[in-house]
């Protein structure tokens, strides 16, 4: 036997210290009992390490990114969520069984910038509360079964870059305040498949925002605030509601635009040629509208073949559109 094996074999086994911060180990393990099938599903004992499930901060050895993803815990968020108090990421993603209401004891999530809770049976109104939450950036609680009106509260919150409220059972109105949103980096706002109503606030016409979606509602009225060839929209959707503007006079973004869909409305007016300008335009439909006249051409966009022309899906169903690729204006 060589010295060195023999050294090994005797000298005393070395343990790794433990990282975890007691307190967010008592936390982990209460939300893991706080699911009815928590102690079948999730592996978590007193004696893990739960810096090698979940990140922690170097530092403080602080849990810092609580993720469950595609699993079937079953039951209602636990306050002890509320425990993890140093969070920067909570995402509770595509857990079909979690159900009831987001409970208050996430206000105390003080450091939280991505709050991600979708694709759950998550239920009850969109907290007010959430506005509490002052370091986050982004909120996603779409794909769920929410219902009520949306906060006017969360647009005070000053580094809000994304809210996610889609695919929910939301009524009501867009909130006014949210054409104050303070954030200079806002990046989208998603409010499709629901059942708001009402008109999109005129002062969303001055925010700085690179997508804009609502389709699927029941919004009426005036959009044209929404477009501007000051603007760097990416993304505009108001498509399947019913509003109701002249078409001809919206300028459109010409250095941004990459999505513009509008169908399904009461739009009127002729398309403007300046739409030809667009070059970055990879989606277009406005069917299903009152528009009139001749279809812009030819298109001169920057990643697609020359020569290429929408097909006719883009354009149909309007009250006397003509022109490639519809039939020819007599």
């Amino acid at each position: 036997m060589s010295m060195l094996l023999l050294l090994l074999l005797l000298s005393p086994v070395i343990v790794m210290a433990e990282r975890c911060h007691p307190d967010d180990k008592a936390a982990i393990l209460k939300i893991k009992n706080s699911f009815s099938n928590g102690p079948q599903l999730l592996p978590w004992t007193a004696d893990i390490d739960c810096c090698s499930r979940f990140d922690c901060d170097e530092t403080t050895n602080r849990v810092i990114d609580f993720s469950l993803t595609n699993t079937d815990l079953a039951g209602t968020i636990p306050d002890a969520i509320g425990d993890l108090t140093y969070l920067k990421t909570l995402r509770l993603h595509k857990m079909p069984f979690l159900i009831g209401e987001i409970p208050r004891a996430i206000t105390k999530l003080k450091h939280v910038t991505f709050f991600d809770i979708s694709w759950t049976n998550v239920s009850g109104h969109v907290p007010s509360f959430l506005s509490e939450l002052k370091s986050v950036m982004f909120i996603d609680l779409s794909f769920n079964n929410l219902s009520g009106p949306i906060p006017p509260s969360l647009a005070t919150l000053p580094n809000m870059i994304g809210l996610e409220l889609g695919r929910n059972r939301l009524t009501g109105s867009i909130p006014e305040s949210f054409g104050h949103l303070t954030s200079p980096a806002l990046q989208g706002i998603g409010l499709s498949h629901n059942m708001l109503s009402g008109e999109i606030p005129k002062s969303i016409g001055n925010m700085i925002i690179y997508r804009f979606e609502v389709s699927r509602n029941n919004l009426s009225g005036d959009a044209s605030m929404l477009f501007g060839s000051w603007k760097n929209t990416s993304v505009i959707d108001i498509s399947r509601n019913n509003f109701e503007f002249d078409l001809s006079r919206v300028s459109f973004m010409v250095d941004s635009l990459v999505t513009l869909d509008i169908s399904h409305n009461k739009i009127y007016g002729e398309i403007p040629s300046q739409i030809l300008e667009v070059y970055m335009l990879q989606s277009l439909n406005v069917s299903y509208n009152r528009l009139c006249g001749k279809i812009p051409s030819p298109w001169k966009l920057k990643y697609r073949s020359e020569g290429f022309e929408f097909d006719n899906s883009s354009f149909v169903h309007n009250k006397c559109l003509c022109g490639s690729p519809l039939p020819q204006c007599k």
